[in-house]
């Protein structure tokens, strides 16, 4: 077999998910259902801006007397269909861009357009349906300082790497009954505001089927608004599922030459392998790194967590490294080490 046909060989569960997509989607269509595209916070700097959205054909459904939805379980989440490789009409700026998503009906894509730094908006349209509207936190060139935090065991509470209790949390708790780790929204806010136009990113390993569930438990659990970058689950072109691993160091080392003249906070827990993976982005990139704060995990959190992540070896003449179990804990030593004041 020649090496370019080893390259471009696509996993048989790939191409299985494929058709799946593609005979929900034609079936959806068939009722009478319409793709619509929900934008993503993003981010983006000079020149620039990381646009990030999904095309899908979702369900209706009926909010409450209060604009809400009465009963948001995980599942709904996942019923959504992709729409792969469809697209869409992006205006920013004022100028109008056609982008295309992904074989998932992901968009991830970086759009030039001139943008003041802070907070700037732009639509996103598929389909010739009414656009809606989007974020993306523009980073001016003097800032200096970021926080980027992982939200599963993090910043909410999950014991995600444990199969049943992520398949549960997922698929089947009320949103609402979602609970916040102590202090992290306090702390968060606290660096937000001490570091003005700074970024936030939530970085994690979770799906994207759950990023407007992730919004709206942000939203109202107080933390700070941030750009949102999550993974699409399922098979890739050459294996099963994707690496968490790998997608978390692969958008680290994008923030590093996207903006090298920012230093990042490294928020995760001791759960999985957020240790390791800062671990390793430090010693890769250790002008990038203002410092590490990791949540530890209870002894119950740990058992369901399938155990603690050994400990890495990791420098402290590099960037302060500091572990406590909840945001309080991490807000006094981040004080102590002068990132708070």
């Amino acid at each position: 077999m020649s090496e370019d046909r080893a390259k471009t060989r696509i996993h048989w569960f790939a191409r299985l998910e494929h058709r799946v997509h593609v005979w929900r989607e034609s079936r959806a269509r068939r009722r009478g259902r319409t793709a619509t595209v929900l934008p993503f916070a993003g981010y983006g700097g000079t020149g620039w801006v990381r646009v990030v959205g999904r095309v899908l054909i979702v369900p209706p459904r009926r909010p409450n007397a209060d604009g809400e939805y009465a009963s948001v379980r995980g599942w709904r989440s996942f019923v959504g269909i992709p729409v792969g490789f469809a697209r869409a009409d992006v205006v920013i700026a004022g100028q109008r861009h056609e982008v295309t998503a992904d074989r998932g009906g992901v968009i991830d894509t970086v759009i030039k357009a001139d943008l003041d730094p802070g907070w700037q908006t732009f639509t996103m349209s598929v389909e010739g349906q009414k656009p809606i509207e989007g974020s993306a936190f523009i980073v001016g060139d003097d800032v200096t300082f970021g926080v980027l935090s992982d939200i599963d065991d993090t910043v909410m509470v999950t014991a995600l790497p444990r199969p049943f209790v992520a398949a549960w949390n997922s698929f089947v708790v009320d949103e609402h009954a979602r609970l916040p780790v102590p202090g992290m929204a306090v702390l968060l806010e606290q660096l937000m505001r001490q570091h003005p136009g700074s970024p936030m990113i939530y970085l994690s390993t979770g799906a994207w089927n759950v990023a407007p569930t992730l919004s709206r438990f942000m939203s109202r659990h107080l933390f700070p608004s941030g750009a949102m970058l999550l993974t699409d689950w399922g098979p890739t072109h050459d294996r099963w599922f994707r690496s968490g691993r790998e997608h978390k160091l692969r958008n680290l080392r994008r923030l590093a030459e996207e903006f090298p003249h920012v230093r990042w906070l490294l928020i995760g827990d001791d759960g999985q392998h957020d240790e390791a993976i800062y671990t390793e982005f430090m010693n890769e990139h250790p002008q990038c790194v203002a410092g590490v704060a990791i949540r530890q995990l209870s002894t119950a959190e740990a058992v369901l967590a399938g155990g603690r992540a050994s400990s890495d070896d990791h420098s402290e003449d590099t960037a302060p490294w500091v572990a406590a179990s909840d945001g309080a804990g991490l807000r006094e030593q981040l004080t102590d080490v002068g990132i708070l004041h």
